[in-house]
């Protein structure tokens, strides 16, 4: 089955509202835990995450390692109207801040000494972008861990991984769920763009069903 792209930005207020108010809790602590798990020596430092959606992960992650304040970058402007709100809630507005920008405009941020993207790729049109960016965000020898959809067979089998896995959400992020799976990249295509930009040291894992991860150290 070919890529089919879905829209790079998420700016529909009822479909940022739906899907801040679904339960990614585990999916989104998972993520953080596997990054303490790849990278248990990392605990201070600048972290930047492309991609941040509602700051569940920023949050999670600010929690976890105590020492470190991170940027989240999001291009869409409700997105990171609620993500800041959420933070400031969370009482964590002195280590978050947000960047309302595209990951492929993003300037006048400090090189980092981390970097973190969860289910931004699959939105990206050409993710050599995507790569390049996060080669120069941040400093040699820095820790980066990217996970995202992996994108099914046929139709059919997409459908049947949102039966399972959304039987009971709401039907506007069902179908973001299906268009998305639509949208992502097979492990043989991100093992295509980690070569093609001599990024073959970073690992690939297909964590399950409809997720791959990569992740190790940018040199």
């Amino acid at each position: 089955m070919n890529r089919t792209l879905e829209p790079e930005l998420m700016e529909d207020e009822a479909q940022v509202q739906a899907y801040a108010a679904a339960d990614f809790s585990q999916e989104n602590q998972g993520f953080v835990d596997r990054f303490r798990e790849y990278f248990p020596e990392f605990t201070e430092g600048h972290v930047l995450d492309l991609g941040c959606g509602p700051g569940d992960i920023p949050i999670r992650f600010a929690r976890t390692i105590p020492g470190c304040r991170i940027t989240g970058v999001d291009a869409s402007a409700p997105m990171v109207r609620l993500a800041e709100e959420t933070v400031r809630q969370a009482g964590l507005s002195d280590r978050i801040t947000f960047r309302c920008e595209r990951f492929q405009d993003l300037t006048g941020v400090s090189v980092a000494d981390a970097a973190m993207s969860n289910s931004l790729l699959h939105h990206v049109p050409n993710p050599l972008q995507f790569w390049h960016k996060l080669r120069l965000a941040v400093k040699p020898g820095s820790p980066v861990l990217v996970m995202d959809l992996l994108r099914p067979e046929s139709p059919e089998e997409a459908q049947t991984i949102v039966d399972q896995y959304a039987c009971g959400a709401p039907d506007i992020l069902r179908r973001d769920f299906y268009n998305s799976l639509l949208a992502a990249f097979t492990e043989d295509e991100i093992a295509s763009q980690l070569a093609q930009m001599n990024l073959t040291r970073l690992l690939i894992d297909v964590v399950d069903d409809r997720h791959w991860v990569v992740g190790g150290i940018i040199h």
